[in-house]
């Protein structure tokens, strides 16, 4: 989706909070330089098990999916949040100077646990602070 990249690098320009989920934490990926695989099983439905690096806390997620991040193609300038316990995959990542992270999971998904759902808050204090 090569106009979608083009669009959300536009956004990096104006150092505007970002906040990707699911295909947006790949074409935010491909946007810093990352590399995006098609994987050979992809991850589907409840209770998938993810690391918050940040945190050390593991967190219950959605998943709906089958294209990963290759963290093999990591730039100095972004940071990996989160890992999914099953695979070892990129679930999450962060800029180390924009305001700007993305997910793989789906915090909005419910029913279901709620773990994640405090990404929504982390986005909220950026925008607050954006604003400022």
């Amino acid at each position: 989706m090569p106009y979608a990249v083009e669009t959300v690098s536009s956004f990096l320009e104006s150092d505007k909070p970002v906040f990707g989920i699911c295909l947006g934490h790949q074409i935010l990926a491909q946007v810093c330089g990352l590399k995006t695989y098609k994987m050979h099983n992809g991850h589907r439905g409840l209770n998938h098990p993810v690391k918050n690096l940040i945190t050390g806390l593991s967190e219950i997620t959605s998943q709906n999916h089958g294209f990963a991040v290759d963290d093999m193609s990591l730039p100095p300038e972004i940071e990996i949040t989160h890992r999914h316990l099953s695979d070892n995959t990129v679930e999450g990542l962060r800029h180390k100077t924009l305001p700007i992270f993305s997910i793989q999971h789906h915090p909005e998904a419910s029913p279901g646990p709620h773990d994640a759902r405090h990404s929504f808050g982390k986005f909220k204090q950026l925008m607050e602070d954006f604003h400022a």
